[in-house]
C-alpha cells in the first residue's frame, strides 16, 4: 500500500476520533468506514504479501442438516452447495477422513474434512484385470461400479488388486475431467494433420478423412488428461 494511502487513513481515523470525543460524529461509524478507506490505491505488490495455505488434497464443506457422513464415505454435492453422503448423479467431492454428525445441526453446522485428490482401494462390482484404466462410478456413499449410468463419477482405476478390488485414482477438483473414453473410429478416412474443404460437392473421401482428423486427435487428448 502506498505510504500516501497510508497516510490519508491516518489522517481520516484521527479526524473520525476528534469527532467522536466531541460527540460530533457516531464512534460505531469509524470501524465500517476504515476497511473501504483500506482498500483505496490498492495495486500490485511492491513487497511481500503474507497468504494463507492449505494442503492441496484436503478440503471442509459444510454438511447438509439432519444427516451424517461416516468416515470412508464418497461424499457429494447436494446441489445447493452442502456436502452429504454421495447419491448417484451428485458432484463428487471427495472421501470423508472421518465421521461428522449433523444429524440434529442445521445446513453448515458442521464441516466434514475431505480428502479430495489421491489413490483409494476400493471394492469395484466385477472389477478384472482388463478394466485398469477405465472410469470409475458411484451410485452411493460405499458402492463403486465401472456403469456410468445415472451414477457420479469419481476417478480410474490404476491397479488391479484381486477380483472386484482395485486401486483408483481419484481428483474431486477435476470435475470428471480424465473421465472421457475414447471414440471409436469407424471412418475408414486417413489423418494428414489438415481438416480439408469438403466442396460443393461434399466429397465423401474428404468427409472421412475430416472425421478421422478430429478423432485421431481427440482421443489423444482424452489420453493425455487421463
Amino acid at each position: 500500500m502506498k505510504k500516501s494511502t497510508l497516510l490519508l487513513i491516518g489522517l481520516v481515523a484521527a479526524v473520525f476520533s476528534i469527532g467522536a470525543y466531541a460527540g460530533v460524529y457516531d464512534v460505531s461509524h469509524i470501524a465500517q468506514g476504515l476497511p473501504l478507506l483500506a482498500g483505496v490505491g490498492m495495486t500490485t505488490l511492491a513487497q511481500d504479501q503474507l497468504r494463507s495455505y492449505e494442503i492441496g488434497d484436503r478440503n471442509d464443506v459444510g454438511v447438509v442438516a439432519a444427516d451424517i457422513i461416516y468416515g470412508g464415505a464418497a461424499v457429494g454435492d447436494n446441489g445447493s452447495g452442502y456436502a452429504r453422503p454421495l447419491v448417484a448423479g451428485d458432484a463428487f467431492l471427495g472421501f470423508a477422513t472421518d465421521k461428522a454428525d449433523n444429524s440434529a445441526g442445521a445446513a453448515g453446522a458442521i464441516s466434514v474434512n475431505l480428502r479430495s485428490s489421491g489413490r483409494i482401494q476400493l471394492a469395484i462390482g466385477s472389477l478384472a484385470i482388463t478394466d485398469v484404466g477405465k472410469p470409475v462410478y458411484a451410485s452411493d456413499d460405499n458402492t463403486f461400479t465401472l456403469t456410468a449410468t445415472s451414477n457420479s463419477a469419481i476417478g480410474r482405476v490404476v491397479r488391479f488388486v484381486s477380483s472386484g478390488i482395485g486401486i483408483v485414482q481419484f481428483d474431486a477438483g477435476r470435475g470428471g475431467v480424465g473421465l472421457v473414453t475414447a471414440l471409436t473410429d469407424s471412418t475408414t478416412g486417413t489423418a494428414d494433420g489438415t481438416v480439408g474443404d469438403v466442396g460443393a460437392a461434399f466429397n465423401q473421401a474428404t468427409l472421412n478423412n475430416n472425421f478421422k482428423e478430429l478423432t485421431v486427435k481427440f482421443n489423444q487428448l482424452a489420453a493425455l488428461i487421463k
